[in-house]
Formats: C-alpha cells, structure tokens, sequence
C-alpha cells in the first residue's frame, strides 16, 4: 500500500476529508519551501503537492503562472524540486508528497530516470498535466512498478471514456477539476460537482480529490460533502505573495489550520 493509499484509508476510518495544499516548489523562494511543506502540514495538510515550475503551464491561471516565473527567475528545475522532497523527507517520513507539472521537464530527464530519481527522493506520485491517460500506459507502468501513483485530472468536460481510460491506469486518487477554465476560478457550483462526482465514482473506484475555486473555509466544507479530499493552490499561493518571507512559514500554517478548521467542524 503506497503512502497515498494509506493516507486515505486512515482518512476514511475516521470519517475526514482530505486537505491537498498546493504551492509551487521555489515560490516565494527557494530557502522557503521545505519550511512551507512543514508549516503546511503542521498546519493539518494530509497531502502536499508540490509545482513544478515550467514556462508555459497551461492550466495554470494568472497567480500560479506568476509562482512559476518567480521561482524560474531563481532558477528552480525539476532537480531542485526532487531535492526539496528529499530534505523534507529527512524529518517526514509519513506525508505523501505528489508533484503536479508537465511532461516537458520529465521528457527532458528520461521517463525511466525520472522514476528512479522520484523514488530516491520520497515523492509519492505525480499529476502531469499534459499526460492524458491514453498517451502515457508506458509511463504509467513505470510508476506502478516503483510504487508510485500516476493521478489524473477529470473535468465537467470529460467523456464517459475518458473516465474509464482514467479508472484503468491512474492510481492513488482521482483530480477532479471543477470548473470549465484555469487555477484560481470561481464560482462553483457545488450540485454540478456533486452530479458529476457521481457520475465519476460509476467507473473509477479511487478517491476523488476536488480543486480549482476552493478558496476558503466554506468552499472546502461544502465540497468536503461530496468529495475524499479538497485540493487548494492560487490562495495559498495570493497569501504568500503579500507576506514578507520572514512571515510566510507563520501565515502557511496559519491559513492551512482554519481550513482544517473549517473540514473538521462538526455539522
């Protein structure tokens, strides 16, 4: 049972939903993000995920694309981002850590080499965004054959066969995208997700992971009722963009705790 899957048993046994933080690894800087990927989990994260910067992310909205070109301009690569992982695992054994990117970087070090170099450092699994399920079986049976979760991104959008494709190769949890649009959108509407969350666990038996327009306290309970976990990035990310670095450790914590808050409620 891979780090993930034990996450969300354990989960699952005590009734709770998951807290997926979401920040891009070099951002605000480098010397700042394995004190983050602490405070983050001090602060009740059950997983991080963990950006690769890249130049041109695709999916990503205005305030992720600004983390990544903060943390290119320091220079911070896929090499640095495993080396991150690597000394937090030095004091964190437990907390699964995935990296959400895309497959240039990956492309660029060698699928294979990629794998083993994940392994060495601790990472748990990876989203890549430009890795339909279709195009990377390959890729996929890597992973699996190292003990590591290959996760998907399902939207409104997606077909009854692209929801199969997903149930047959991604392992660990399910992404379910809940707007028609980029990171950091809003607006969502909570009896659409619900609708399609249902539609989704027809074929895939993983948890459901929700993110894209969770912002707050509120927004995570209300989809905390349909899905395992709720996934938040572009907040995180605005926060720390407007707090000195001497205070970004401090706020982190601080804003993971009240949404951790927020899902532990009682109803």
């Amino acid at each position: 049972m891979s780090r993930i899957q034990a996450t969300f048993a354990a989960l699952a046994a005590h009734h709770k939903t998951g807290l997926i933080p979401f920040f891009t690894a070099g951002d605000p800087s480098p010397q700042l993000t394995v004190p983050l990927m602490h405070a983050l989990v001090a602060g009740g994260a059950d997983i991080l995920e963990l950006g690769v910067p890249f130049s041109d992310p695709m999916a990503e909205g205005p305030v992720i694309q600004r983390a990544c070109e903060r943390a290119l301009k320091y220079g911070v690569g896929l090499r640095d981002v495993l080396e991150f992982v690597r000394e937090f695992r030095e004091t964190n054994s437990h907390t699964p850590v995935v990296l959400m990117g895309y497959a240039n970087p990956i492309e660029r070090m060698g699928q294979q080499a990629f794998i083993k170099a994940a392994v060495e450092a601790g990472i748990d699994g990876t989203i890549v965004v430009d890795y339909p399920p279709e195009e990377c079986e390959e890729f996929a049976a890597g992973m699996q054959a190292s003990d590591l979760d290959s996760i998907f991104l399902l939207a409104p959008t997606s077909t009854d066969q692209r929801i199969r494709q997903v149930a047959a190769v991604g392992r660990g949890f399910c992404y379910y995208v809940s707007l028609k649009g980029v990171t950091g959108a809003a607006n969502i509407d909570i009896s659409e997700v619900e609708e399609r969350i249902g539609a989704i666990r027809q074929h895939v038996k993983l948890p459901i992971a929700v993110g894209f327009g969770i912002r707050d306290g509120a927004t995570a309970r209300a989809i905390a009722q349909v899905a395992d976990a709720v996934v938040i990035g572009s907040r995180i990310i605005q926060e720390l963009e407007t707090t000195p670095h001497d205070q970004a450790v401090d706020v982190a914590r601080n804003f993971m705790a009240g949404i951790r808050a927020a899902l532990d409620a009682p109803a």
